[in-house]
């Protein structure tokens, strides 16, 4: 089950993110069931966790908050059921920053969220070698997500 809250005051497609973490996670082998909530607030609101959880001022695009420690399941394996935890996101500063990525604030709130769900499902970009699978993962979601996207 994935929950779309948005405290944040600005329009965003909540539809849009719901079908993109199912997406991702149907990719990814995690069981359909596995809870996942995407809260989206103001800079207010996200600069306040920023802060407790990470003890940086200002706001961030993103935070993740794990529960369950669940991981993509190997092959073979069966997917994992249980909750996933939560996605933060500020619309504010993802829309203020896409286009120093060369993306449109849409395209920046999908590839946000997809980074925030591999950080749940365990991957970091501590390391270079780390850094790398995860940003490629990230990537190939996107764009089997774009290319499905595109045959509708």
């Amino acid at each position: 089950m994935i929950e779309v809250n948005n405290e944040s005051g600005e329009a965003v497609d909540e539809g849009r993110l719901q079908s993109l973490a199912i997406f991702a996670l149907d990719l990814l082998r995690i069981h359909p069931q596995a809870e996942l909530s995407i809260l989206l607030v103001d800079e207010a609101a996200m600069s306040a966790y920023h802060e407790e959880y990470l003890g940086e001022p200002g706001p961030t695009d993103v935070l993740s908050f794990p529960m369950d420690e669940l991981r993509t399941p190997r092959e073979g394996e069966d997917p994992p059921l249980g909750l996933l935890g939560d996605i933060v996101l500020c619309p504010k500063v993802t829309a203020a920053q896409a286009a120093e990525n060369g993306r449109t604030p849409d395209q920046e709130a999908d590839y946000l969220l997809i980074h925030g769900l591999l950080h749940l499902l365990g991957h970091d970009h501590a390391e270079p070698v780390e850094k790398k699978a995860m940003f490629d993962l990230n990537d190939q979601i996107i764009a089997a997500w774009d290319s499905q996207r595109s045959r509708r």
